[in-house]
């Protein structure tokens, strides 16, 4: 069990305590089941991103075995082909209940096998884990497309599907470093993934029009940066211009534009987006912003809507909310493994194959 004491490093002014955050850690240690699946709450469904994200999260309180847990579901119910339904119910293998195959959630598995590595130092780990994310990214990247971005899903049937997402080919450029750090970390180069990695970034940077066009959706907004494909001068100047119209002042992020809806999802993330981009103290602000979604307990409302009947909505206490808040406070404070996957710094960039250079 979490105590203040194991999560002094989660004490963020404004944000958490140690008795707050250790609270936050038990609650979501409490919806994890023994077999290591990590739903959204229980009695909902669990997707592989979300479950993921709340396993780093375990992984930045110190909760490494219950995170190793987390990762062995994974590994147990991955299908042949790589890749892992979009949702279980209530993290029953057995009861999947979207059969699609979702290319971002299948890829995110690398962010979190390496982030426990980094984490523990476990070399095991890694030699478990390695299998499952070669399979996952091999899945992802038969899905890209000759422009680089990543087809966002395969249906039920096995159809792919072309189109693409920015969000979720974002999300893709950073789980691609990250299998490429595990493959440098076992000495297995991989050149393709390496080209894959650098043709998924020129895309990003300069063809938004190879993408849908999702820009209502702030997640489009701050993914591209929070991503790693966009880096320094780029990278705020693209926060700067979408923050007038998805910031909301004193309440957090909206995550679509025009709904009064401001969800903790979102503007965590946005905060380790801007922690990337060296804007720590309006990273904090936002942090702060989001504790009136605190609900007794520990955990965190999914969102608010801030007019008309103002109210929590919808009614759900979610593990990635609360997952996505602990990563970004072990971000501001410098964990060193949270600091490694989302700054990025460290982590192999990709080669782009010569037709992108020339495209530039």
């Amino acid at each position: 069990m979490s105590t203040p004491e194991r999560t002094e490093h989660l004490v963020l002014p404004g944000v958490l305590t140690a008795e707050q955050a250790a609270e936050t850690v038990a609650a979501l240690l409490a919806v994890q089941r023994e077999d290591g699946a990590l739903p959204w709450f229980r009695g909902h469904h669990l997707d592989p991103w979300d479950h993921t994200e709340a396993a780093m999260a375990l992984d930045a309180s110190g909760e490494h075995e219950a995170a190793a847990r987390a990762y062995a579901w994974l590994a147990r119910h991955q299908n042949e082909d790589g890749s892992w339904y979009a949702a279980y119910h209530d993290g029953d293998a057995e009861r999947p209940t979207d059969l699609g195959r979702e290319t971002n959630f299948c890829a995110y598995v690398a962010v979190g096998v390496w982030h426990h590595y980094l984490a523990t130092g476990d070399d095991a780990f890694v030699d478990r884990m390695w299998p499952m994310v070669y399979a996952a990214i091999e899945f992802v990247l038969r899905l890209q497309q000759p422009g680089g971005q990543i087809g966002w899903k395969r249906e039920a049937d096995g159809t792919p599907v072309d189109d693409a997402l920015l969000t979720g080919s974002s999300s893709i450029h950073q789980a691609l470093r990250c299998a490429l750090a595990l493959a440098e970390e076992r000495e297995e180069p991989q050149p393709d993934w390496e080209l894959a990695t650098g043709a998924l970034g020129h895309a990003i940077r300069s063809h938004p029009e190879r993408f849908l066009d999702k820009s209502r959706y702030s997640m489009d907004w701050y993914y591209p940066v929070l991503g790693g494909a966009l880096t320094g001068p780029a990278a705020t100047r693209r926060i700067q211009e979408g923050w007038d119209s998805f910031v909301v002042p004193g309440l957090g992020v909206r995550c679509v534009l025009p709904n009064p809806w401001v969800t903790g999802g979102e503007s965590c993330e946005l905060a380790l987006a801007l922690w990337v981009t060296g804007e720590s103290d309006r990273a904090l602000e936002i942090l702060q912003s989001v504790q009136h979604l605190r609900a007794e307990g520990g955990m965190y409302w999914t969102g608010y809507v801030f007019e008309g009947e103002r109210a929590f909505w919808p009614e759900e206490l979610t593990t990635w909310t609360a997952g996505s808040l602990l990563l970004a406070v072990a971000a501001l404070g410098g964990d060193e493994a949270t600091t490694a996957v989302f700054g990025g710094e460290r982590l192999p960039s990709g080669l782009e194959p010569d037709c992108c250079r020339q495209d530039a």
